[in-house]
């Protein structure tokens, strides 16, 4: 059972890549999502229920790798990124200039950490680590929409 917590915690090994995993793991995130929007044409319903899913998975995941690895919040654990992507990119029209802003919002706030993500960011196992990365999606998430309205 702990190999399964540990491939969904680095996103199947994707997290283990040995130059920026966190970065490469939304960039695989997005382009994933953006696929599975083209394809599936998902209701709003439905991504969200997806990243509900994603995060609730993540927690026990992200804890098991925490004590695999013997460090908070490793380097490898990945399935954040792929929850806080999938909430940048939540309700935004399919358009490739659209998701790449998105992936680089979302990246932006991810490193950054404005408050309160840099506050989640201290909450210990994996309840921690993944919520930063929500909150970091929702500010990719609302920057996104502003300059939607905007432009």
């Amino acid at each position: 059972m702990k190999k399964i917590w540990l491939l969904i915690a680095t996103f199947f090994n994707v997290g283990k890549f040995p130059f920026a995993p966190g970065t490469l793991t939304s960039l695989v995130a997005a382009g994933v999502f953006y696929i599975a929007n083209l394809y599936l044409a998902p209701t709003l319903f439905i991504q969200v229920a997806t990243i509900l899913f994603l995060f609730l998975l993540g927690i026990p995941a992200a804890a098991v790798a925490e004590k695999h690895f013997g460090k908070k919040d490793p380097g490898a654990v990945v399935i954040d990124e792929v929850a806080g992507q999938m909430v940048a990119l939540t309700a935004i029209p399919l358009s490739i200039p659209l998701y790449i802003a998105g992936f680089f919002l979302f990246r932006f706030f991810d490193i950054l950490k404005p408050f309160p993500v840099n506050a989640a960011d201290r909450i210990a196992g994996g309840f921690g680590i993944m919520f930063d990365d929500i909150l970091a999606g929702l500010y990719a998430l609302g920057t996104l929409h502003l300059i939607m309205y905007i432009f």
